[in-house]
């Protein structure tokens, strides 16, 4: 199985991803305890030439991480036909003990990732380099978590094995069953239904008052946060079940699946694109009074936020036009 392309493809890449950031990790340590911009010194001019080499390969490096996601999720789906009992991505991740590890690292790292290249937007802005050191100690956050993915989408990756008997999206996502997998299905609607659409309505007001006035940045990104959890779990109680028209089908994943025209990749790229837009707002709320970066931030912030509400929209179109559609009454 070790030579399936998906397979080889996202080795591949993580192996390459964790080498990139290890370098750049160490080089941005230097930079970290080396920097200073008042200083004229040949160490100094040469910790501001390497900076430029070390922001391009991460920024290359955190662009095919976030690619990265995409393609697990799209491997893990197609390998299920290899495992008996499997009937779409959810068997494949729970054909051993690695898999969900995998794709939940998988999740963190792609929103720091995010975050990450979008600091590292704004630094490149600033004509003395003002978001030098945060961005590189987010970096250094960074590397030992990308490790950690790249650790454990190797073992999960090398230790599938054909002839394993998995767990089928029903018995995982099934009402009464153990697990926390259960417990999100088990989530009755008349409590999401309205608890999606209130953590909607309080994103759009935040997104309107951080529009007019540029204030509530650390509240408007904390709702992105939590539209994307809510958004989940909500997924995962009822708008899957619109979506499948049968009341006890909640798996999040037969969504990715040509008989629902693949709806699930424009919903989850939606959610995650909107969380990271939405915490890259907050992320940059704390510099919007450095010198260089005045003028410049809050017309990023307005930027984000724009794409934050817009996203949460498409997504919120998506679910919303299927649920009305539908057949399936709740």
């Amino acid at each position: 199985m070790i030579q399936h392309p998906g397979i080889l493809a996202l080795l591949l890449a993580s192996g390459l991803v964790s080498l990139l950031l290890l370098a750049a990790g160490w080089q941005g340590l230097m930079i970290l305890r080396g920097w200073d911009l008042r200083s004229g010194s040949e160490g100094q001019l040469d910790l501001e030439r390497r900076t430029y080499l070390v922001s391009t390969l991460v920024a290359n490096a955190l662009v095919i991480q976030l690619l990265s996601l995409f393609l697990f999720i799209f491997t893990a789906d197609g390998l299920h036909a290899q495992f008996v009992g499997a009937m779409c991505a959810a068997g494949s991740l729970s054909a051993n003990a690695f898999g969900y590890p995998t794709l939940l690292v998988k999740i963190g790292t792609c929103l720091l990732a995010g975050i990450w290249l979008i600091v590292h937007r704004a630094d490149t802005q600033g004509h003395d380099y003002p978001l030098i050191r945060p961005k590189y100690a987010l970096l250094l956050i960074l590397v030992p978590l990308v490790l950690l993915e790249t650790w454990l989408q190797m073992r999960y990756l090398t230790g599938l094995k054909a002839d394993v008997m998995t767990s089928c999206c029903g018995s995982l996502f099934g009402q009464g069953r153990q697990g926390f997998a259960a417990e999100l299905a088990g989530l009755p609607p008349r409590i999401m239904q309205p608890l999606f659409w209130s953590t909607l309505g309080l994103l759009l007001a935040a997104g309107t008052l951080l529009l007019r006035t540029r204030r509530g940045a650390a509240l408007f990104s904390g709702l992105s946060l939590a539209f994307l959890l809510v958004s989940v779990a909500s997924l995962v109680s009822f708008f899957c079940l619109y979506i499948y028209e049968l009341p006890s089908h909640h798996c999040p994943f037969c969504l990715l699946q040509r008989q629902y025209g693949f709806v699930g990749y424009p919903l989850y790229g939606a959610l995650l694109g909107g969380a990271i837009a939405g915490l890259g707002v907050g992320a940059l709320a704390p510099f919007r009074t450095t010198g260089s970066l005045a003028t410049v931030l809050p017309r990023m912030q307005t930027r984000l936020t724009w794409i934050t509400l817009l996203l949460a929209l498409l997504f919120s179109l998506i679910v919303g036009i299927w649920a009305a559609l539908s057949p399936l009454r709740l």
